[in-house]
């Protein structure tokens, strides 16, 4: 069955992969980036008629606009894949005094993900790129308060986001299914490529799990569950995301920030 995918951060990278084999069997695809130019060109790579949407996640506006632009011309969103990640960025620091890593790996893909979904059924899939580095979030770093290095807040915001892709999944019992995902570490792509100095793995390793988590019978039933695509199986994420009083103090720092941020 043909399905409507929209991919954050889908004009290069491990996002841009994804596109392009979900787009070869046959499947809708919703390009994200931040660059127009190279919106077009991931446009230009896909072929078809694909649908692009600009949107700059480290600006909340930005974001709500983006859902706002999807959830208008579509009436239902099959799967939702938030993929788009920062690690070492020039300016760390937005304009409101976030931390930018927070911003884009944790806060941006939980309030599109809220205001998408509406246009989501109990048989979509909301897929959240997590990664084998976590770390225990320092929650006012979340708020703004702490500076925190860069891996630092790299690893703390994707500890974040499989927090709360645990938390969503509880709340949606029917589904959707949300699932949060580590697609292989050190994959070849830019992030890890500025970020570490490296060259990286095949990303088709990222691209092909995330096709399996948008698609296969394996992730149907898997909300609220982890996937170590470096084990090649589901297993526990860091221990913090397990503990019921950390996940709801984080979740309530997520909802404070996000109420003086979106207001």
């Amino acid at each position: 069955m043909q399905k409507l995918i929209l991919i954050t951060g889908s004009t290069d990278g491990i996002g841009l992969e994804t596109a392009r084999k979900l787009s070869a069997e046959g499947h809708n695809i919703l390009l994200h980036g931040r660059n127009p130019a190279k919106l077009e060109a991931a446009k230009r790579t896909l072929g078809g008629d694909v649908e692009g949407y600009v949107a700059d996640l480290s600006e909340m506006a930005d974001v709500e606009e983006l859902a706002k632009s999807v959830a208008a011309k579509h009436g239902k969103i099959d799967v939702l894949i938030n993929n788009a990640g920062v690690f070492k960025v020039p300016d760390e620091i937005t304009a409101i005094g976030l931390d930018v890593r927070f911003v884009v790996n944790t806060l941006a893909p939980y309030v599109l993900t809220r205001r998408l979904l509406p246009v989501m059924d109990t048989s979509g899939r909301i897929i959240n790129l997590s990664s084998a580095a976590q770390a225990p979030v320092n929650l006012d770093a979340l708020a703004g308060q702490v500076r925190l290095s860069d891996m630092d807040a790299y690893a703390q915001s994707k500890l974040a986001i499989t927090i709360w892709s645990r938390e969503l999944a509880k709340e949606l019992p029917d589904g959707p299914v949300v699932v949060a995902v580590n697609p292989g570490s050190l994959l070849a792509s830019k992030m890890v490529q500025e970020g570490f100095g490296v060259a990286g793995n095949d990303l088709s390793i990222g691209a092909d799990i995330l096709v399996r988590a948008a698609l296969s019978d394996e992730f149907a039933t898997a909300s609220g569950k982890y996937f170590d695509n470096d084990a090649g199986r589901f297993g526990e994420p860091h221990s913090d995301a397990l503990d019921p009083e950390k996940s709801g103090k984080l979740m309530g720092v997520i909802e404070d920030v996000l109420a003086n941020t979106t207001r």
